[in-house]
């Protein structure tokens, strides 16, 4: 096959522990997000955490903006059932308050904590407790000699700021380092960590910051973390919504799924639809995608419009339809197993997916 194809495959990694979630070191990739309560207020950030945490992520991280919420993440940490992430910038001493009051990871920016002897004092403290650290680096807030050096948060840039930092921590007997590069620019955060990746074995904490709501955020997150993902690059990963952070993890499983690196639930596979098609396949595909929510078991499924890629496509997924103008064609793992009429064609393809999802579920429990 020529040279070995090196896409896809995980960068070797320290693994550093976060409460009881491991990131790096080969462990799955994980899901974070951050809530957008004020996180002084108790009830609000511990619903919006357990909301996350229904949906999927593994990690969530809070803002520390001051000692009234330094105080409050003790209460947060007993009502919350994941590792939670103190976010600290300009005061160590609030990132030091934190790391007392039950935090079991924090994010300290270089480039706004006041200087390497004071990042130094916060990780001192966090080894001690056995608190993991984040090195965030952030292309709106590096150093100004930095800044000056590069004529501007480029990807080298980013790099200097993490390299100086982390470095001196190593140097001080420093461990459980977590590292971040993140830009607005989606071609600056990539770069940013493949040339971090040169020069540590620290996992990373991969995500393109403010990619904005809606689709354009989701597009420049899935670009960002996707083409990271491919390189092989991130350990755990934050999809930087303007939105819910339901809507982040959300996405974040999306990504991971469309990117092989994890299941969480059945994939569709469905067809654009064009001018051969047969059948008004868009309601089909939608009803189909409805219905899949209540299933959990990783099944693919797939739902095709016309003979060109349909009985293909259909014959490659675990359960699938290749429809017609008379109804359609149920394919189970490779075999046509009958036609259905358009009216019955949805009921006949979820009984498959139900049939295939209890095999799924008796197949773990042996």
């Amino acid at each position: 096959m020529g040279e070995r194809d090196e896409l896809f495959v995980r960068r070797k990694t320290v693994a550093v522990r976060c409460g009881e979630v491991t990131i790096g070191g080969g462990a799955p990739v994980t899901i974070q997000t951050m809530t957008k309560t004020d996180t002084r207020d108790i009830a609000a950030t511990v619903r919006q955490i357990g909301e996350a945490v229904d949906e999927g992520a593994a990690i969530v991280r809070v803002a520390i903006p001051d000692a009234e919420a330094a105080e409050a993440l003790k209460e947060i940490k007993e009502r919350t059932r994941c590792p939670i992430v103190a976010d600290i910038h300009f005061d160590y001493r609030l990132a030091i308050r934190c790391v007392e009051n039950g935090a079991d990871k924090v994010r300290v920016n270089p480039g706004n904590i006041g200087g390497p002897e004071r990042l130094l004092q916060v990780a001192r403290r966090a080894r001690e407790r056995g608190v993991c650290l984040r090195v965030g680096v952030n292309g709106g807030s590096l150093e100004k000699d930095i800044l000056a050096a590069h004529g501007g948060p480029t990807p080298e840039a980013l790099v200097e700021s993490a390299k100086r930092a982390v470095s001196y921590l190593e140097r001080n007997g420093i461990d459980g380092i977590v590292i971040s590069l993140k830009s607005s620019s989606v071609r600056n955060t990539i770069r940013s960590y493949a040339l971090m990746a040169k020069e540590t074995a620290w996992p990373f904490h991969v995500g393109v910051t403010e990619a904005g709501p809606g689709t354009a955020g989701i597009v420049k997150s899935a670009a960002g973390i996707s083409s990271l993902l491919a390189l092989g690059i991130g350990d755990t990963i934050r999809v930087s919504l303007t939105g819910s952070p339901v809507e982040e993890v959300r996405t974040g499983k999306e990504i991971l799924q469309a990117m092989e690196v994890a299941r969480f639930g059945p994939e569709l596979i469905s067809c654009p639809t064009c001018g051969r098609t047969q059948v008004d396949l868009i309601p089909i595909a939608k009803e189909v995608a409805a219905r899949l929510l209540a299933f959990s078991a990783p099944v693919r499924v797939a739902v095709m419009g016309c003979q060109v890629n349909g009985p293909g496509e259909a014959r490659e997924a675990d359960a699938g339809i290749a429809c017609g103008r008379d109804g359609g064609i149920l394919f189970s793992h490779g075999r046509a197993i009958g036609k259905v009429s358009q009216e019955e064609m949805v009921d006949a393809l979820m009984n498959l997916v139900r049939e295939e999802s209890s095999r799924l579920r008796r197949d773990q429990s042996v």
